[in-house]
């Protein structure tokens, strides 16, 4: 394995570790200050904060193009306060990357 796949490979265990269920509650501070970035469902969150610590640009503005990654809104965070939305999130600095957890999802 070469030095650049183990250190690949370490951004992902180090994401994956860092990973946790929250809830809105956990993410207002982030949100407060312009931090909090929304992904979509159908990516996987781990690749994405993989892709912020490495600074891919290319593939974060095509995904923020598509409206799969974007900073949270006003009305989003209006709506996952008052229903207890539970959120997958990690930190890669200086955002907190956030996935709404689907409704009926069990705990793991």
């Amino acid at each position: 394995m070469t030095e650049a796949a183990v250190q690949e490979a370490d951004l992902e265990t180090l994401f994956n570790a860092q990973t946790g269920r929250v809830t809105w509650t956990e993410l207002e501070r982030a949100f407060a200050r312009g931090a909090l970035i929304r992904v979509d469902a159908g990516l996987d969150l781990v690749a994405v904060a993989c892709c912020v610590a490495r600074d891919e640009a290319s593939t974060l503005q095509g995904w923020m193009a598509a409206g799969q990654v974007a900073p949270v809104s006003v009305a989003e965070a209006q709506a996952w306060s008052s229903d207890a939305a539970q959120f997958w999130a990690v930190v890669a600095a200086p955002f907190v990357l956030a996935q709404v957890i689907p409704v009926g999802t069990p705990a793991v």
